[in-house]
């Protein structure tokens, strides 16, 4: 099965929206912001729009969050000859972001994606604050503090079905897998996380109950961490879960996750069976260990890098659907597996193709709720 890669159907409805100001900037200006780390990167003439992005907790280069947002980024500055900018605050408090968000806008960078729900209360300031900025937020929506959302027309808000991605990681671990125990590491217990758990556990039975597999997931093998960049606790709680007899972990755990990973390349370097299901982005890469072998079995992905790339462009047509909440799913591509998974066989890729249809047509409904999991 391979997912085919393709501009999300989005941008359909962004048709739909109202008409934009175009944010042209000036020449390249290099730095940092206050007291954090920066980086920009020009393309092809150098004087096109500007756009800005404020990193979340991690490195830009994360495998995860930030990295995939950022290579949207970078991947419509090649296309459309943008000047882009991220900077890294020092924190992750309401007024750190908001100072990155400050530095971006009074650098003329005018457009600015966010990734990360930590960002709700600062869009929510900055939305009103400059009014002639646009704003992109991923995985949240501006709100004030108390949950009293408000997404301006400077602002668009995207979430993900990440119970859709997690279902569709749960059917190929457990078809690959066929028997065993599998577990889960998350980050913050935090609505994003849990829909990963629960899709992941409703993959599994829906494999248990139509395939004929045997894959269980037993309550000390599910354990949200705390925060998403504890990365020696990461490996720790893999570590136990491994000993425990868990083939395979599911980590939507930014930092956390990293851990996991680590622990799981130990392991199958000496010869010990270790598998991650990988979150957000493909991290098949991330979980090479030997001679190109990954421990990576495949990964629940958010099209983020995609998502910020039709933002851009639609900003960039005239339709930037200021003031709306998007959601990217099945239905619109937005989430899936790698289009390639070196360590699924032919068949898994196949029936979970064919269950990816089935989503998609809304004959299989995924629930995004706790719901009845496996015991």
């Amino acid at each position: 099965m391979k997912f085919v890669r393709k501009w999300l159907t989005v941008l359909a409805i962004l048709a739909l929206a109202g008409s934009v100001l175009a944010a042209c900037g000036g020449n390249n200006d290099g730095g940092q912001g206050a007291g954090g780390n920066g980086g920009d990167k020009g393309s092809a003439g150098g004087d096109g729009m500007k756009v800005g992005m404020v990193t979340d907790s991690g490195t830009i280069d994360d495998k995860s969050f930030n990295q995939g947002t950022w290579e949207g980024i970078q991947r419509a500055a090649e296309d459309f000859g943008l000047q882009i900018r991220y900077l890294k605050p020092p924190g992750e408090t309401e007024a750190e972001y908001m100072q990155e968000i400050t530095n971006l806008y009074d650098a003329g960078f005018k457009f600015i994606v966010t990734p990360g729900f930590k960002f709700e209360t600062a869009i929510y300031q900055a939305q009103t604050k400059y009014p002639d900025a646009k704003f992109v937020i991923l995985d949240g929506a501006p709100q004030d503090g108390n949950y009293n959302y408000e997404v301006k027309e400077n602002t668009v808000a995207i979430y993900f079905a990440e119970h859709e991605s997690g279902f569709l990681a749960g059917l190929a671990t457990a078809l690959e897998l066929k028997e065993g125990d599998v577990g889960f590491v998350g980050g913050m217990e935090i609505p994003a996380v849990q829909k990963f758990n629960w899709g992941y556990q409703q993959g599994i039975r829906y494999a248990n109950e139509n395939f004929g597999t045997n894959i269980s997931v037993k309550p000390e093998n599910v354990i949200y961490q705390g925060t998403f960049t504890d990365t020696a606790a990461g490996q720790q709680i893999a570590a136990q879960m491994y000993d425990r007899g868990v083939k395979a972990i599911f980590a939507a755990a930014g930092g956390v996750g990293v851990g996991v990973i680590t622990e799981a390349k130990n392991r199958a370097s000496a010869g010990k069976e270790a598998w991650v299901v990988g979150v957000d982005v493909d991290q098949y890469d991330e979980g090479i260990y030997e001679d190109g072998k990954s421990i990576i079995l495949t990964s629940a992905m958010k099209k983020i890098d995609q998502a910020a790339y039709d933002m851009i462009k639609a900003e960039l047509d005239g339709r930037f659907p200021g003031g709306q909440t998007l959601t990217f799913d099945a239905t619109n591509d937005g989430v899936g597996l790698p289009d390639e998974n070196p360590n699924l066989s032919d068949d898994t890729e196949q029936k979970v193709q064919e269950v990816f249809e089935k989503i998609k047509s809304g004959e299989i409904k995924v629930s995004s709720e706790q719901g009845d999991l496996i015991k």
